[in-house]
């Protein structure tokens, strides 16, 4: 199924609308500096992390944000041997016909360039996004990661539901996806991140705030984890392997 504009208007009054989250759930986003001091640290386990086959990843940047918010995580993917592209649209002021259209002919760009199917990862709207993007080229698109992206969410921004766009946006796109989300997620709704269950869906929860999800050392562990795996031969995250650290 191809989706138009009239499905992306829809995102538009789902990801700046007022959430679940109370506001000593948001007065805990200050958590943020701590996973910023813990980022340096980590950086000698962070480099032992999995790597690939040095496939391009496009980084999508969260609402009212830009490139500048994903540097980190672009950063680390370029250290393991990725690709990593900005998403080059300036900040994220929500969708529109205009943007859509820049989306599809910055994946398809990248698609063409390197002649292989492209990772997306995308944080918060941005992984909105990317699922849509996937969900309408599929065959551009390696694998899906989002970071607290509340694709399941049925407000709008004036505070009335929307069940049926919140459904079609729920139904996982057909490629490998893997919702990264935290329930002390201090801005959106944490069962609102979460993917249904499928053949290649799995839903990775962390400790971690909204606004860390681009630096928090567990995060970018499990997206490098998930992008090491082989095209074709996707399979669940092994939290065994990292000693219970990462869990959901």
């Amino acid at each position: 199924m191809a989706y138009t504009f009239d499905n992306w208007g829809d995102l538009h009054d789902d990801e700046t609308q007022s959430r679940e989250p109370g506001w000593l759930s948001r007065l805990g986003e200050l958590r943020f500096f701590a996973e910023l001091g813990a980022l340096g640290p980590a950086i000698p386990a962070l480099l032992s992390a999995p790597r690939g086959d040095g496939h391009a990843v496009l980084v999508l940047p969260g609402v009212l944000t830009g490139d500048e918010s994903t540097f980190i995580i672009r950063r680390y993917l370029e250290e393991l041997g990725y690709i990593a592209h900005p998403w080059k649209q300036g900040h994220n002021w929500g969708p529109s016909r205009e943007l859509h259209e820049r989306l599809k002919a910055r994946l398809k760009d990248l698609h063409e360039r390197y002649g292989r199917r492209v990772s997306i990862v995308g944080w918060s709207l941005g992984g909105i996004f990317a699922r849509e993007l996937a969900r309408e080229f599929p065959y551009a698109v390696r694998q899906v990661v989002t970071l607290g992206s509340p694709f399941g969410s049925d407000y709008s921004i004036d505070g009335t539901r929307k069940p049926a766009a919140a459904a079609r946006r729920r139904i996982p796109p057909p490629v490998p996806c893997t919702s990264i989300y935290s329930r002390s997620d201090g801005i959106v709704s944490w069962e609102a991140c979460r993917e249904m269950e499928a053949d290649e869906t799995e839903n990775i929860e962390v400790p971690a705030t909204h606004l860390g999800m681009g630096f928090n050392p567990l995060v970018l562990w499990a997206i490098a984890d998930r992008l090491a795996q082989t095209e074709g031969e996707w399979s669940p995250f092994d939290r065994e392997g990292w000693h219970g650290m990462v869990y959901g």
